[in-house]
């Protein structure tokens, strides 16, 4: 499964993470991603790595959250006290939110706010204090994000309602499973990369690579010791024909690594992430981002548009005509492509 052998993939933005499922297997279609989530519960959404919203395999969710959870319950204690959430109020809360659920999930952020005013808990909808609580629940193993009402708005759910109870791994274990899995998808990488992709602190990511050593080969990149799993090293093969992906926004290819240099081009860089967090979408050929592009949609029909950082080769171009198609086809679009010159 996609999900399982990239972690998982960012998803704030749940089209984007669906888009990210595309470009990364052959004749998946969006209503497949929504099936998954909503029906089949195969994959399921809650705060993960870097305690931002990911998608990842249902068989996943309870070990990430186990291990991940307190990390990020922990760094944003302060944030917990700006907000006026302090001890008491966090634990009464996170109670509140199980019996709400319990009896009447799934639930919109709002119906929830409304919910807990009822027993007595009354949170600002102004401020980020509901969503900080809610996702505190999330962090806790309590809820995760349930099926998407008809216009997008998410919902809640308890998470033992939603995905069923497995045993999990010790903290050594999973610490070690993780960066297994890291690196598998992501080498050569090294431990700052592990990091910055999971939120994990440093002492932390270094014993998970301890854990993880019977499987990995130590590299050197740009001078940094990286690692790569030891069965994937071995000579590529190369083509004449570019590999041309069209990648979302957020894409866990680049938010994967302490630095993008090796993905992205500097003069790139500045157009890709402009600021708020955003990591705009892009075209990479060959592991390398070579331009932005965007979607806008109107009914049936939409216009890619591609911004290029160079000149576009005959090749590259077809490869971006090819997946443009392939969107056209995943989205049940019909798609024009504009490339800026």
């Amino acid at each position: 499964m996609i999900l399982r052998e990239v972690v998982g993939l960012q998803a704030q933005v749940l089209s984007a993470a669906a888009l990210g499922m595309r470009v990364r297997s052959t004749g998946l279609r969006a209503g497949d991603v929504k099936r998954a989530l909503n029906d089949d519960r195969s994959i399921v959404r809650s705060w993960l790595m870097r305690g931002t919203l990911h998608v990842v395999a249902s068989d996943d969710i309870r070990w990430l959250v186990q291990l991940l959870g307190p990390v990020f319950v922990r760094a944003n204690a302060t944030r917990y006290a700006q907000l006026g959430l302090d001890d008491d109020l966090r634990s009464s809360g996170v109670v509140a939110i199980r019996k709400i659920l319990a009896r009447s999930g799934p639930l919109t952020r709002h119906e929830m706010v409304n919910r807990l005013r009822g027993r007595g808990i009354a949170l600002d909808s102004k401020t980020q204090a509901p969503i900080h609580l809610i996702g505190l629940a999330a962090l806790q193993g309590v809820l995760c994000l349930g099926p998407e009402r008809d216009r997008g708005e998410s919902t809640y759910v308890l998470l033992d309602d939603w995905v069923p109870r497995v045993r999990t791994p010790s903290r050594e274990t999973a610490l070690g499973e993780l960066a297994r899995r890291y690196v598998s998808a992501y080498g050569p990488a090294t431990i700052a990369d592990l990091c910055a992709w999971s939120g994990l602190p440093i002492a932390e990511a270094r014993t998970a690579v301890a854990g993880a050593k019977a499987s990995l080969t130590e590299v050197t990149i740009q001078g940094q010791p990286g690692f790569v799993l030891k069965d994937q090293l071995q000579q590529t093969a190369t083509s004449a024909t570019p590999d041309v992906r069209l990648l979302p926004a957020f894409d866990t290819y680049l938010l994967g690594y302490r630095r993008r240099d090796l993905a992205v081009p500097r003069e790139l860089q500045a157009r890709l992430q402009r600021g708020g967090g955003w990591i705009h979408p892009a075209v990479v050929v060959n592991g390398r981002a070579i331009a932005a592009w965007s979607l806008r949609k109107s009914g049936g029909r939409g216009m890619v548009s591609v911004e290029p950082s160079g000149p576009i080769t005959r090749a590259i171009h077809a490869g971006i005509d090819l997946e443009v198609t392939d969107i056209g086809r995943f989205l049940d679009l019909s798609l024009e492509l504009e490339i800026a010159r």
